[in-house]
């Protein structure tokens, strides 16, 4: 169903260089992002944005070339993703959670020559991170094993030797003449890569999600269209810039909009309430639990939270009754839940600002415009309305493919255009979604997707694990945690509490986890494959 009214971002602007400068046109002086200390207008941005596209092509970025972000939500993140896109570069974010091992995989698959981090966020040193993992500095490059590295730039904090500040990097770009720079933004194509998101799949190993620059405008301009976000709102974006989420609804978004960004690194909800009661915000985006904590915390009613307008969410079940309360006791307008998964920009399905509460709470919308969402069965036949099969997305917002993964591509993007998503589903008689089961075997940890075959991977490298298999077992406060059920190899003993703390070092936390029981062989079938549902049992017995 298409609705009227819904902007085409990708007819609009096209590119997010074009983007950038047409919004600096229009809307000027006024507020896109506040950082704390740093509030930056769309012009002030538009120039800064500028300045990092020069920096990139001083330091040799090609177009099509790649450069990572290994940081939190705060200003810098969107200059040098949008000054990356101007230079004609592909942005790759790394998931801040992630440790030097699994940031090594992200910058060895996408090739990124420009790595851009910070050091000292919540006490912790990337470059350090990487170089432990990948063996130190060596030569002129900044970290062995990674040939294609060729600059690491410190966002904020110290520049250990052998990086650069993001001042002295901005510095070099001085000798680029504007033209150049202008031109390189101008040449541009609504069809080229914008980013390559990676994404832990059911293989163990993390794969690169292509899109473009044409599909993201797309998808977000409709995004934006549907939940009615204005050009005065005031968005605080909790969700992770490295996020499909936090990037494209939230940076993208508000650019098409002109909302101003209100970048915040930390999920922290007092923190959160009381940016809502500093900055009147009025956008407030995140997964139930973060409504629901505020709506039980217990110094409420000492902020001010009238300002809130507007609310999107999803990831976990909804109780009706939290969609009662957020509109009653926080203010909300408008309360919007959705459905999507990154190889579709991140969004496929949305309820409509004038749903009902059991709609919002009870489903994930209907499609957004141009985008095709059907429940099929194994033999790829449409089921009937209200039964249960797999849900496919297909339209302008599905993937160009895995990076360098022609197999796993074709594996997941069917001949006739349909992106399985593997999860399970039913759909009513008006299009609406209800997600009825979850990507076979993955578990969600607080919001965060975790795949057991990712984290098994991951264990596998503990010299005392020989076998690994990883199930989700409930948690009252996270949703879900993870469970592994090891096997010691041979003269080996696996201490679980020691295996735990040695996870900590070497995965997201989110991943890490929370119980090891140690048994004497697995639970296989006749084809050798684990059982998880055996273990899921004796977690319940």
């Amino acid at each position: 169903m298409q609705e009227e009214g819904i902007l085409r971002g990708d007819l609009e602007w096209g590119t997010t260089p074009r983007l950038v400068l047409a919004q600096a046109a229009r809307f000027g002086e006024q507020p896109a992002m506040i950082d704390h200390g740093t509030a930056l207008s769309f012009a002030e941005l538009s120039c800064r944005v500028e300045d990092a596209a020069r920096a990139f092509i001083a330091a040799g970025l090609e177009p099509g070339d790649r450069a990572a972000i290994w940081a939190p939500n705060i200003w810098e993140w969107a200059v040098v993703a949008l000054g990356l896109h101007s230079a004609g570069g592909v942005v790759v974010p790394i998931n801040t959670r992630f440790k030097g091992r699994e940031a090594a995989h992200v910058l060895r698959r996408s090739n990124a020559k420009v790595l851009l981090c910070v050091a000292g966020f919540l006490d912790t040193d990337y470059v350090s991170l990487l170089r432990s993992e990948m063996g130190g500095p060596s030569g002129p490059r900044p970290v062995e094993g990674l040939a294609d590295l060729t600059t690491i730039v410190v966002m904020r904090g110290d520049a250990p030797e052998g990086t650069v500040s993001l001042d002295t990097f901005l510095e070099h770009g001085g000798s680029v003449p504007a033209e150049v720079v202008h031109e390189r933004a101008a040449a541009v194509s609504p069809d080229d890569l914008s980013d390559i998101l990676f994404t832990s799949g059911t293989t163990g190993q993390p794969k690169g999600v292509m899109t473009t620059h044409g599909q993201n405008l797309r998808a977000f301009s409709a995004w934006a269209s549907v939940i009615g976000l204005r050009h005065d709102d005031r968005y605080l974006v909790v969700n992770p810039f490295f996020h499909a989420f936090g990037y494209k609804a939230g940076i993208l978004a508000s650019l098409m909009t002109g909302a101003t960004v209100y970048p915040e690194p930390v999920f922290d909800v007092p923190t959160v309430m009381r940016r809502v009661t500093d900055d009147a915000i009025s956008m407030l985006p995140g997964p139930p639990t973060l409504y629901q904590t505020i709506l039980n915390h217990p110094d409420l009613g000492s902020f001010d939270m009238s300002s809130l307008r507007l609310a999107v969410t999803g990831a976990a079940a909804i109780p009706v009754e939290l969609i009662v309360q957020m509109r009653e006791e926080l203010s909300f307008e408008v309360i919007v839940t959705g459905y999507g998964l990154t190889e579709a920009c991140g969004i496929a399905t949305m309820c409509r600002f004038d749903d009902d509460p059991e709609t919002i709470a009870l489903t994930s919308g209907r499609a957004i415009p141009g985008v095709d969402v059907e429940i099929h069965d194994d033999d790829g036949a449409e089921v009937p309305r209200g039964e249960p099969g797999e849900v496919v997305v297909r339209g302008y917002n599905v993937m160009r493919g895995y990076l360098d993964d022609p197999e796993g591509t074709a594996a997941a993007i069917d001949a006739e255009g349909w992106l399985h998503t593997g999860d399970i589903g039913t759909m009513d008689e008006r299009g609406y979604l209800e997600i009825t089961d979850r990507k076979k075997d993955m578990f969600i940890v607080g919001g965060f997707n975790a795949y057991p075959a990712e984290i098994e991977n991951l264990l596998l490298a503990n010299e005392a694990v020989a076998q690994v298999a990883v199930v989700g077992m409930p948690d009252e406060r996270m949703g879900e945690v993870g469970c592994a059920f090891v096997v010691p190899r041979a003269g080996a003993a696996i201490e679980p509490g020691e295996l735990i703390g040695w996870a900590r070092q070497h995965m997201a936390n989110y991943k890490v986890p929370r119980k090891v029981m140690v048994l004497d062989e697995l639970p296989l079938n006749a084809t050798g494959k684990v059982l998880k549902y055996e273990l899921r049992e004796r977690l319940l017995g």
